[in-house]
């Protein structure tokens, strides 16, 4: 294999181009003269971030269960004191473990997507394996929600060759795996359009960058919860500013804790406060988005 200094222009351009943003999908106005667009979701995650890697430790996967016994119920009190409904991505493994978690919150207005089959590195997986997957998983929440899924966050947070070609044949209206914006926009597929809304994601709108915890590894929380309130709080008062969207992707198991769980709660505090937010899940925010785009899947 050539190395990267030796690639000709069509193949660094090919790279860069298979999966590029394309027209912004920010609206014009959000429903009811909203100054910017809230997306609240969760990544289900449970005992699959040790059973993806072939994992036997118990600490880790009863980790993983707290997320489900405490981290979610904390999650859904906030959440239900405040009015809201959000997103949660649920690795199929996950939902098999809890259904009736699904359920209740699918029945209570919250959506359900899709977070692979059991949280495995999609970018590590052939292409007819991660198809499989992808749709063995769609298939599962489908029986479990009784919905089935219209969006995507992929495990990995990024795309194999294959992932793009999976969900339009999934049909997704949505996915919310990439980086390229702060404000959705439509996915290119090698330049044509794909009527793919993306809602884009960012490390920093995300808790496990600052409270994920690797006994054996060089990851330590290290970010007082206070700041990452703040950190948080400066995004949205950004998107607002802006007339945006303010995306931000939480944990059970990270951020279901009685010392963290008020991020979620006075930051939630701080948005309503504003009196002119629409906080919707991910596929009501990507259909408006798409509707307003006149965007053909």
């Amino acid at each position: 294999m050539s190395e990267p200094w030796e690639w000709d222009e069509a193949e660094w351009r090919g790279r860069v181009e298979a999966v590029r943003a394309g027209r912004s999908l920010r609206p014009e106005r959000w429903p009811g003269g909203a100054r910017c667009a809230v997306a609240l979701s969760f990544d289900s995650d449970h005992e699959t971030n040790e059973l993806r890697d072939g994992g036997t430790s118990v600490a880790r996967l009863s980790w993983g269960e707290y997320g489900a016994r405490r981290g979610i119920p904390r999650i859904r009190e906030v959440l239900d004191r405040h009015g809201v409904k959000a997103s949660f991505f649920v690795p199929a493994v996950a939902a098999l473990l809890h259904p009736e978690e699904q359920r209740a919150l699918a029945e209570a207005g919250h959506e359900i997507a899709l977070h692979g089959w059991i949280h495995e590195r999609n970018t590590d997986v052939p292409a007819d394996t991660e198809r499989e997957l992808m749709l063995r998983a769609a298939d599962t929440l489908e029986r479990i929600a009784g919905l089935r899924p219209v969006g995507m966050r992929t495990p990995s947070w990024d795309y194999s060759g294959a992932t793009l070609a999976i969900a339009r044949e999934l049909g997704l209206l949505y996915d919310s795996s990439l980086f390229a914006d702060d404000d959705p926009y439509e996915i290119l597929d090698r330049g044509e359009p794909t009527g793919i809304v993306e809602l884009p994601v960012e490390w920093i709108r995300d808790d496990a960058a600052y409270l994920m915890m690797n006994r054996f590894g060089a990851q330590r929380p290290y970010t007082p919860p206070a700041d990452v309130l703040d950190i948080f709080r400066r995004e949205f008062d950004g998107a607002h500013a802006e007339g945006g969207l303010f995306l931000l992707t939480m944990h059970p198991h990270i951020t279901g804790y009685r010392s963290r769980a008020f991020i979620l709660d006075e930051l939630l505090d701080h948005i309503r406060a504003k009196g002119d937010c629409w906080i919707a899940t991910h596929a009501d925010i990507a259909r408006y988005c798409a509707e307003q785009a006149g965007l053909k899947g």
